[in-house]
C-alpha cells in the first residue's frame, strides 16, 4: 500500500466528501515542486483519473487517485488528522522526506532511483 490513511483522517476526509458527488469524486493525493523544503504535498478531491498517468486505490472506503510519478517519493507515508485547542488539521509523516519545513507541508525526499526529476 502506498499510502496510509488513519481512522481520524478517515472520518474527516469522509465528512468532507459528503459535499461532493459520492458516486465520482475521488480523493487526489500527491506532491508538486515549491515550498520552503523543495516539494509541498497537494491533497484534494478529483474526479477525472488519467488511467495511464494514474493510480486509483481505496483505502479506509476512501477512493483514492496516485499520480504514478508521485509513487517513489510518497511511498509509506501516512496522512492523520489531529484535533488540538487551536482546532484541528492533517498531519503528513512520510518516510522518504530527509527534510521538512516547520509547518510540516513541504519536504525534500531521500535520493531514489526512479525519483521524477521535476522532485
Amino acid at each position: 500500500m502506498v499510502l496510509n490513511i488513519t481512522d481520524n483522517a478517515s472520518l474527516q476526509i469522509k465528512e468532507m466528501m459528503k459535499e461532493e458527488d459520492q458516486e465520482t469524486v475521488r480523493l487526489r493525493f500527491g506532491v508538486k515542486g515549491g515550498g520552503c523544503s523543495g516539494l509541498s504535498y497537494s491533497m484534494g478531491f478529483d474526479y477525472d483519473v488519467n488511467e495511464e498517468l494514474d493510480i486509483v486505490e481505496n483505502i479506509n472506503d476512501i477512493p483514492l487517485i496516485i499520480f504514478k510519478q508521485d509513487i517513489p517519493v510518497i511511498d509509506g507515508t501516512t496522512i492523520d488528522f489531529k484535533q488540538n485547542m487551536m482546532g484541528g488539521g492533517f498531519t503528513i509523516d512520510n518516510p522518504n522526506a530527509v527534510i521538512s519545513c516547520g509547518c510540516g507541508s513541504s519536504f525534500k525526499a531521500k535520493e531514489r532511483e526512479g525519483t521524477p526529476e521535476n522532485c
